[in-house]
């Protein structure tokens, strides 16, 4: 297919359909509420988390000042999608501009590959606290730490830049339905008129590396940290060495146990649905869960989200 027959198709679809989740409008308005209900839960909880990090002066450390990156790239995270999923709900054309679809794939990989890239930061800064405690002042001062947070955010916007550049030169003569919530890069691939083999091997190749790369790194480090942990002396050191550790874990498997389903392994033998629900949840109700398990399992945040609140009641 020659350059400006490839145009021409690209001009011929200006809009995409996003058809969401296809049901009666009651139930419509009933995914409405509660999709709107999380969302302000997940915006109050990552914004306090902000709050108490920037607030707390004890909470100005490598550790606290990672979370609180991760609590605002969250909130950047689900505003990628979630505004105009609750927009489609109410919306009986449920359509997304060309440009606003290729803009949303663009943010919606670039904040899920930042947050394998904290998520690894985190592991690493706990790893050196706890692996070498005596080194850790040294090494993880003001400036490596703002190095490795800016380091985190780059190469995450960085990272699946080339895939959505290919994607979108791609022709699209319709149909133009994609039966997802969001613009995904495997129903926009099933949708180009023209065969994309090298647009698929990369977002795929890049997607998997990141989720594998990343993990692999978790694993590793906190396979040192649960050796070091174990060879502390007293029992009230591994407890809190276990609990510092404990709630950066599990917001790691609620997040790589869904998107290597997605991401990882073949897209083919997902039904239709499938994806639908591992996107909603490492979507939306990850982004949710994980101010709470910082906060709940975490004695120095609670302190400081104590003194959050008392401060919003004197200010009313």
């Amino acid at each position: 297919m020659n350059i400006s027959a490839s145009e021409s198709y690209m001009e011929s679809v200006s809009e995409f359909i996003l058809l969401g989740f296809p049901c009666s409008q009651k139930i419509q308005i009933v995914l409405f509420t509660v999709f709107s209900i999380i969302y302000l839960l997940t915006l109050m909880g990552n914004g306090a988390i902000i709050c108490a990090v920037c607030w707390d002066q004890h909470l100005h450390t490598p550790m606290y000042i990672l979370l609180g990156n991760f609590a605002f790239l969250e909130i950047w995270y689900v505003n990628s999608t979630v505004p105009n999923t609750l927009v489609n709900f109410l919306s009986e054309t449920k359509a997304i501009s060309f440009t606003g679809c290729f803009l949303q794939l663009y943010f919606f990989f670039s904040m899920g590959s930042t947050e394998c890239f904290f998520l690894s930061a985190m592991a690493f800064d706990r790893y050196l606290a706890i692996c070498h405690p005596l080194h850790y002042a040294t090494i993880m001062t003001g400036q490596h730490c703002f190095n490795l947070v800016i380091s985190c955010w780059v190469c995450g916007f960085l990272w699946y830049l080339a895939p959505v550049i290919l994607i979108s030169r791609l022709p699209f003569c319709g149909p133009n339905v994609i039966d997802h919530f969001v613009c995904d890069s495997g129903p926009l691939l099933t949708l180009s008129c023209a065969p994309a083999p090298i647009s698929k091997l990369t977002s795929y190749t890049l997607s998997s590396l990141i989720i594998l790369l990343s993990f692999i790194f978790i694993l590793i480090s906190y396979a040192l940290v649960l050796l070091a942990v174990f060879r502390l002396p007293s029992a009230s050191s591994r407890q809190k060495a276990f609990s510092t550790c404990g709630s950066h874990l599990a917001v790691v498997l609620l997040f790589y146990g869904t998107i290597m389903v997605m991401h990882v392994n073949p897209g083919s033998s997902h039904s239709t649905l499938m994806p639908k629900m591992m996107t909603l949840f490492y979507a939306m109700v990850t982004p949710l869960f994980n101010p709470l398990i910082y906060s709940l399992r975490n004695k120095d945040m609670k302190n400081a989200l104590r003194k959050v609140l008392e401060k919003f009641k004197m200010s009313l």
